[in-house]
């Protein structure tokens, strides 16, 4: 009767969880089915029970993966924190953190595998998301039409876009990790050009500060400069990122217009 009791109690316990808890027996059919589990999928506990799992409410793409976390477990090998993908019934898809547990009987026996999972659909899809801004904005660095820099605080090049290679003649692979100041900072500036990125490396930034890069070539490219403090999300400072606009023909006007001045005066 005590026993009874228990079973019981730990059938309310798994039926009323706050967490979602669903198993299979031996052929990877439903035989545990909470009303939580219900709840998130929109399956009832008889519109599951007796069904595959993994063909039935498993996203195609993941169902290889999860079929062999259960199988692991049906061999006595249990998965802790294994992210699936459930399709609901009105076709949305939930994702579940889960704990795949072999069920066993009382001679030991396994007889199945029990799933104890916490919905992590918000956390999945916020990630997703900050994941898929972090794609668009690497893109519209990679394409832009002005240079884009930078560094890390050693002050070595973590930043190259397609324009800064363009304008400079090296390479992404040429430049990352290179020092930029020795390395593509004309000599009589190195100093002063240290000195903007020491300063944003204080949080104290730079705007239309023009720098002078030596290309690969040889030229020299003029560059308006904006050097801004880059941080983490722990707002750390971790390097810094120049923003830049090629200024090269103009200044090379102006040079032209002041040394004729000079000559006529």
């Amino acid at each position: 009767q005590a026993v009874t009791a228990m079973a019981n109690e730990l059938r309310q316990l798994v039926d009323n969880a706050n967490a979602p808890i669903f198993g299979i027996d031996v052929h990877g059919d439903v035989n545990e089915w909470n009303a939580k589990t219900a709840e998130i999928t929109g399956f009832s506990k008889e519109e599951a029970f007796s069904k595959p799992l993994v063909s039935t409410f498993i996203v195609p793409k993941l169902r290889h993966s999860v079929q062999e976390v259960l199988d692991n477990a049906l061999k006595g090998n249990e998965t802790s924190n294994y992210e699936l993908e459930f399709e609901t019934k009105s076709g949305e898809t939930r994702y579940l953190l889960v704990n795949a547990t072999t069920r066993r009987d009382p001679e030991s026996n396994v007889v199945g595998v029990v799933g104890v999972a916490q919905d992590v659909t918000e956390t999945a899809k916020h990630d997703r998301e900050v994941a898929a801004m972090a794609n668009e904005l690497r893109q519209l660095v990679d394409n832009a039409n002005a240079p884009i820099f930078g560094i890390d605080v050693d002050g070595n090049v973590n930043e190259w876009n397609a324009m800064t290679s363009n304008i400079t003649g090296y390479s992404e692979e040429e430049a990352f990790e290179k020092p930029l100041v020795s390395t593509f900072i004309v000599p009589k500036l190195r100093q002063s050009v240290q000195e903007v990125l020491d300063n944003a490396l204080h949080g104290n930034e730079t705007s239309n500060y023009e720098l002078e890069f030596e290309t690969k070539s040889g030229e020299t490219r003029y560059l308006l400069v904006n050097a801004t403090t880059r941080r983490d999300a722990d707002n750390h400072i971790v390097g810094v990122v120049g923003v830049a606009q090629d200024v090269t023909e103009s200044s090379k006007n102006e040079r032209a217009i002041q040394a004729m001045a000079n000559e006529l005066r």
